[in-house]
């Protein structure tokens, strides 16, 4: 029993040292072996490692790609327009001896610590000795490859090799914003303003051209009309004449009841005339009404459409004479010359209107 009491107690003293002296190596990590604070032994690839029980110690680093953010900074480039700039770094641990040295035993935080100093100053370097269109346009990843090469020799004092270097945002600080919208605004105000007065112009020169048209057009429809006109105009005339020159004897008398009828009116109107005057011919009961009369033309502004078209001149006789029938066009548009008795020319009457239909029947007089 007393054996069994000695040897136990030794078995377990035994595997207790035996583990403590036996660690794992991580794929992903890097291993320092410390004695009194002093390296001893540097643990790189994976596996199962010894050490000194109560003497040695293990210190454990990440062999992983590491990821720093940057924090932001103000930058001036050539053109003195201030940026603010944020950027983050890549990294990782390739020196263990040299980081161990650099660091002591702050580790990685002291390590990112001094990167950041070394970053921000390489960024506020490259990214000032350029304009401020450079560093946003796209040629931004060689400005960062410049930031990332001035930035390797100091890192690798540390141990550590920078990966990659990037732009995260680069915005104006906010006292220049306002100022900046501001302008921003006020150009895309005067490019609207440019565009709407252009489109105004425009809008005058079409209906310009539109109300151009326009008169053209009625010009040209007006002149047609005119054409068609004169045209039937003297195809009635034509009619007329050859109508007329058929009776010249009827064409005087209805030439002297178109002047009773503009000269009668129920007007207040005057008219001094000689009781013997031949104006009143068809009104004498000496039966002279088959004696052709010179009669004058009556006014101008004086036709037959003024009368009502029931008043019809009395003759001798009875026979009423239609009022309606359109004058006899002049000699000079018809070239039909009517007969007339030597003793009695005949004057021209004046012309209806336009728009005075021509009587469609004609009644002869009694007595013709």
């Amino acid at each position: 029993m007393r054996k069994a009491s000695v040897i136990l107690p030794a078995v377990v003293v035994a595997i207790v040292i035996f583990l403590s002296s036996v660690f794992i190596v991580d794929e992903r990590e890097k291993v320092l072996v410390l004695q009194f604070g002093r390296i001893v032994d540097a643990k790189e690839e994976p596996g199962l490692a010894f050490k000194i029980p109560l003497i040695q110690e293990v210190v454990r680093y990440d062999d992983r790609i590491l990821s720093r953010d940057i924090d932001p900074l103000e930058v001036t480039p050539l053109n003195d327009r201030r940026l603010v700039v944020d950027a983050f770094a890549r990294y990782r641990i390739v020196d263990l001896y040299q980081f161990r040295q650099a660091v002591g035993t702050g580790g990685i935080p002291a390590a990112e610590s001094r990167l950041d100093s070394i970053l921000r100053a390489q960024t506020r370097e490259v990214l000032g000795s350029v304009t401020s269109n450079e560093i946003l346009s796209l040629n931004r990843d060689e400005l960062m490859g410049r930031v990332r090469q001035g930035a390797l020799a100091e890192a690798r004092e540390l141990g550590i090799e920078i990966v990659d270097v990037r732009l995260k945002r680069t915005d104006l600080p906010r006292e220049n914003l306002d100022a900046t919208f501001a302008r921003m605004r006020a150009e895309r105000e005067r490019e609207a303003a440019d565009l709407v007065a252009r489109g105004n112009e425009a809008a005058q020169r079409i209906r310009a051209q539109a109300d151009r048209t326009q008169v053209e057009i009625v010009s040209d429809a007006n002149r047609q009309a005119e054409i068609v006109r004169g045209q039937a105009d003297g195809e009635r005339n034509r009619i007329y004449a050859e109508a007329y020159g058929a009776d010249p004897e009827f064409f005087q008398f209805y030439r002297s009841m178109s002047a009773y009828r503009a000269s009668l009116k129920g007007e207040n109107s005057t008219m001094v005339l000689s009781p013997d005057s031949e104006f009143f011919t068809y009104f004498k009961d000496d039966g002279a009404a088959n004696a052709p009369v010179p009669m004058a033309a009556p006014a101008e502004d004086a036709t037959a459409g003024e009368t009502p078209a029931d008043a019809a001149p009395a003759i001798e006789g009875g026979a009423p004479v239609a009022p309606d029938a359109p004058p006899a066009a002049p000699e000079a548009e018809t070239g039909a010359e009517p007969e007339a008795e030597p003793e009695a020319p005949v004057t021209a009457a004046p012309e209806a209107p336009a728009d005075a239909a021509p009587a469609e029947a004609e009644t002869q007089p009694a007595g013709q």
